[in-house]
């Protein structure tokens, strides 16, 4: 036996969680199917386990020795289904608990981001009697309008007139009570994977569409995904510590990815962190894993060897 058919054998019985209960469900179903098939080519005991059909007992019932998190949005992406783990002491994969839930909420995550310097769009919070054209008016066009506790674009637009906002307002606010108006960032868009402590090559993102919604990211086959990005190696260095800088300050770890966007004069501007990203033949991470020679089976496997409890290496005890 080599190391790393004993490296994977020492993960024990694996749960993969899929599906779940948020609106990103049917690509959580996608990323656990594709992540299940990679571990068990790798030799991995690697078993489906969706939250949505069966509940904590069940969970525990299994006696999985680590899971692998592949559940996107909220009961699992936001620190809830971690908190569960570490009761049931599981260890997981990514972040922990209030790392996925500060990163999962866009108002928070840039309450915080402007306290320790990182840059990001100014915003404001939405509500029904909000003043529209106020928020126009201070913030300019065009406007980001997003639910502040949604993944996958679900439930966001880009408004270009101030008549249109109180609508965007309404589509947003069916996902989420709290909503956020962002200053849009014309330039260029950028996002970089988390693996450990190194930052994956930066990807450009280019679509046709409005912005980069859920067509562009999931469906549409007119996406462009350029790596390399087109930065010159030192400026691309630079936004890669920088992003990694915005993902720990978020006490984010294991794996994820940060968006951005550069404007006009090359100056960043941080959007947010995804503690669970997709792992769909669409998705970002393993795009920017296979420019760095890592293959997909690989990064599911060093994904899963970081699985831990409270960011330490877990042991069972049970």
């Amino acid at each position: 036996m080599n190391a790393g058919e004993a490296a994977v054998r020492g993960f024990g019985k694996v749960g993969v969680l899929l599906g779940g209960l948020s609106a990103e469900r049917e690509v959580s179903l996608k990323s656990g199917a594709m992540v299940l098939a990679a571990l068990r080519a790798r030799g991995v005991d690697a078993h489906p386990f969706d939250p949505r059909d069966r509940g904590l007992e069940a969970l525990a019932a299994e006696r999985f020795e680590r899971v692998f998190i592949a559940l996107h949005g909220r009961y699992g992406e936001d620190g809830t289904m971690q908190g569960a783990l570490e009761l049931l002491g599981i260890p997981y994969t990514g972040s922990g608990v209030l790392a996925s839930a500060l990163a999962l909420d866009k108002w928070r995550t840039k309450l915080l981001w402007q306290a320790v310097g990182v840059p990001t769009p100014p915003w404001e919070l939405l509500r029904a009697d909000t003043d529209f054209r106020a928020v126009v008016a201070r913030l300019g066009l065009p406007l980001m309008v997003k639910p502040a506790n949604e993944g996958s674009s679900i439930g966001m637009s880009k408004v270009r007139r101030a008549e249109d906002l109180e609508e965007a307002f309404a589509l947003a606010a069916n996902y989420d009570e709290v909503v956020i108006a962002e200053k849009f960032i014309a330039g260029t868009e950028l996002t970089g994977g988390v693996l450990g402590d190194e930052a994956l090559p930066l990807i450009r993102l280019e679509t046709p569409r409005d912005f980069y919604d859920y067509e562009a990211k999931y469906l549409a086959d007119d996406t462009r995904y350029l790596v390399p990005c087109g930065l010159a190696a030192d400026r691309e260095r630079e936004v890669q510590a920088l992003g990694l800088a915005a993902f720990r300050a978020l006490d984010c770890r294991g794996w994820g990815r940060f968006d951005l966007m550069l404007d006009a004069d090359g100056r960043p501007w941080f959007l947010e962190v995804n503690t669970s990203p997709g792992m769909t033949d669409h998705s970002l991470v393993p795009m920017a894993a296979r420019h760095a020679g890592i293959a997909f089976e690989d990064l599911c496997v060093r994904i899963l060897a970081m699985a831990t409890l409270t960011g330490r290496e877990g042991v069972h005890g049970r």
